[in-house]
């Protein structure tokens, strides 16, 4: 397991593109100047000992250097001790919809974006409860199994699309269904199943795989992301909205929030529905629900000490700075003796 301290850091790295399109960029220019001044047999007599790879080497050797330094800057930290930890917590997993209608933009900037904007906030206010994650359209796919690993859960979440799963529709009694395997603990009770989606469900199985989710303790919250408005779903290239999704008789599908469904499904799952629209208020009372419940105590392995690797990348970059000093632009004697590149002929 590893952490990186700052890495902000990495933006520096644009100097060393920077870096590249300069010397091509000089490397053109000094080409074009000499064959202006005479031919190349000529300039080749002139200055026998000119090595244009010793060049090329020697930004190449500048540019690592930097590199290493640039990584030093991060500090990235390797875990060396790997603990059993007891925690306290919920066991929470999200069911997000990835269904095509999530890709309505009528609320900001679509429904899907505006889904993940609301998970990471939620996850990113947590403390010691464990998350997993459910992709779901027609049918219902696990995207992350419970764990503590709040950085890999945003990862996966960030990652999630509606082509990620070919099974098109809306099918929340897929996503309730699969939720129930994702709890290892049968004597446990502060299991949470969070819904996010525009409540579209093309079948009504849902209500009674919600019951049977609520006899078994899992509490089921909702929260709807679109408006009662609705609005067309685009379907785009490269960021263009070439057209927009139609029906067989050709006319524009307008896809609309339907509160009714999610509503009536956290009522059974004795949990409680929160419009989307908001990103602030819904992260407050979620957190706020989530630290009312029952805590049960787990155990859970983490790294507990972490050690500096900067060092090593900080000599790496020494090592190639001093090269680069020592390193001549001339061509070698001994390199040249070899003909590697067929300068002889």
């Amino acid at each position: 397991m590893y952490q990186l301290e700052e890495d902000f850091w990495f933006w520096l790295l644009l100097l060393v593109v920077g870096m590249l399109i300069m010397f091509m960029w000089t490397m053109i220019w000094k080409k074009k100047t000499k064959n202006k001044f005479a031919s190349e047999n000529l300039l080749k007599i002139l200055s026998p000992e000119q090595s244009v790879f010793k060049s090329t080497f020697k930004h190449i050797i500048l540019s690592l250097a930097i590199v290493s330094l640039i990584i030093a800057l991060v500090n990235p930290k390797i875990g060396t001790k790997l603990e059993t930890v007891k925690r306290e917590g919920v066991d929470i997993v999200f069911a997000i919809d990835v269904s095509k209608s999530m890709l309505a933009e009528d609320i900001a900037p679509n429904r899907l974006e505006k889904a993940k904007q609301l998970t990471s906030q939620i996850i990113k206010n947590l403390v010691s409860d464990r998350v997993g994650i459910i992709a779901y359209a027609g049918k219902a796919f696990p995207q992350l199994p419970i764990t503590t690993d709040y950085a890999s859960a945003r990862m996966f979440l960030q990652n999630m699309n509606t082509e990620m799963l070919s099974s098109q529709g809306t099918a929340i009694d897929e996503a309730i269904q699969l939720s129930r395997t994702y709890y290892d603990d049968e004597e446990q009770t502060n299991r949470v199943l969070i819904i996010i989606s525009d409540g579209e469900d093309h079948n009504n199985l849902s209500k009674d795989v919600a019951e049977a989710a609520a006899e078994e303790g899992i509490k089921i919250y909702t929260i709807g992301v679109g408006t009662e408005k609705g609005g067309p779903i685009p379907i785009k290239r490269n960021g263009i909205v070439l057209k927009y999704k139609k029906d067989s008789d050709e006319n524009v599908v307008i896809t609309k929030l339907n509160s009714k469904t999610l509503i009536e499904i956290s009522e059974i799952g004795n949990g409680v529905y929160i419009d989307g629209k908001n990103t602030a208020e819904v992260t407050e009372k979620t957190t706020s629900i989530l630290s009312n419940l029952d805590k049960k105590e787990f155990e859970a392995k983490e790294f507990s000490e972490y050690k500096d690797q900067f060092q090593w990348f900080l000599g790496i970059a020494l090592f190639f700075i001093i090269l680069d000093v020592f390193l001549l632009e001339r061509k070698t004697a001994w390199l040249k003796r070899l003909n590697l590149f067929n300068e002889n002929s």
